[in-house]
């Protein structure tokens, strides 16, 4: 793998993510800006929680990217009975017959795979959420002394019902702060639903092409560390970041609906995620667009709200564009 892009390994790579959008619509209806967001996030080599009622297509999205990127997909419906061992693996006890010799073998869980659906993670009690953790960051599992490599690339998709609430376990913020963006899939518009409903009751489903491979994917994700960003979009994202912590210098909005702001991961997530988009768009410098939509993906989960904002209604996108419009972009 080269460490610097040709011109023609990139244009073979960018007309390779056009024929990849192509074959996830033709499997997927609508839902644009939700599919542009996971390719972000795999593209940047984050993660990505993933919010919306059931029957949106959330689960058929993520096996359609795994097929169109030739990846190895595993899904877990996580349960209050779930056991951390259930998804990373346990250490079973064999007897070879010839010689009565035992030992144990690692027998690897679902986690050992490209792309891993959390599907309802919140439903699933913290010590089980946390057996996460070591896998999203590290990208290992560590077991009985032993650290096992998990393949590459590795995405960590979780999905959360925002309506039913009851039951449930909310993942901490230590938690949340892992995930690089916050994806809301919101309900198709009416000729989009109609188009649904036509695709889906007809004769049986088109056939999703594979058009990348794993390899392509992770020389990707090392380009994308390459695109270049400006110092002026450097200080913006870095004051918006900064700006989300109440305090004396904050906005007015921050200080009235927010209890708690943004890390400094949050600057790193929205640095990378701009320059994933740029590279998407066939791109070697990030823009004030590829910031700006991608401001509420990065931030919605990494604020805290106030009770203010819960008796007002206040979602934290309606925060944030406080926010936007507080901290205007450079010129």
């Amino acid at each position: 793998m080269t460490d610097t892009p040709s011109e023609a390994d990139l244009a073979a790579r960018i007309d390779a993510i056009a024929r990849l959008r192509v074959e996830i619509g033709r499997a997927i209806i609508g839902q644009h800006d939700v599919v542009e967001q996971l390719l972000i996030g795999l593209f940047a080599g984050g993660h990505c929680l993933i919010e919306g009622v059931p029957g949106l297509g959330k689960t058929l999205l993520v096996r359609t990217l795994s097929e169109a990127l030739s990846l190895e997909f595993r899904r877990v419906q996580f349960t209050p009975d779930l056991m951390p061992s259930d998804i990373l693996g346990t250490e079973l006890l064999e007897e070879d017959h010839g010689t009565g010799h035992r030992h144990f073998r690692f027998q690897k869980g679902p986690v050992f795979t490209n792309l891993f659906l959390a599907d309802e993670l919140n439903r699933t009690p913290p010590k089980t959420q946390a057996a996460l953790l070591e896998a999203m960051q590290e990208h290992s599992v560590s077991y009985a002394g032993v650290t096992h490599r998990l393949s590459e690339p590795f995405f960590v998709l979780a999905t959360q019902n925002p309506i039913e609430q009851a039951g449930t376990y909310p993942l901490p913020e230590a938690q949340l702060d892992r995930f690089l963006l916050n994806i809301r899939v919101d309900y198709p518009t009416e000729a989009e639903e109609r188009a649904i409903i036509t695709h889906t009751t007809g004769a049986a489903g088109t056939r999703v092409e594979a058009v990348m491979h794993a390899e392509d994917i992770v020389q990707i994700q090392q380009w994308v560390r390459q695109v270049h960003v400006s110092e002026a979009l450097l200080g913006w994202v870095t004051a918006l970041v900064r700006a989300t912590r109440p305090g004396a210098t904050a906005p007015a909005a921050i200080n009235q609906y927010v209890r708690w702001g943004a890390g400094p991961r949050a600057g790193q997530a929205l640095i990378l995620a701009a320059k994933a988009r740029a590279m998407l768009e066939g791109r070697l410098a990030a823009t004030r667009d590829d910031i700006a939509a991608l401001v509420a993906p990065v931030l919605r989960h990494r604020i805290l709200l106030s009770f203010a904002a819960e008796a007002e209604r206040r979602s934290p996108d309606d925060v944030i564009a406080d926010l936007l419009a507080a901290i205007p972009a450079p010129a």
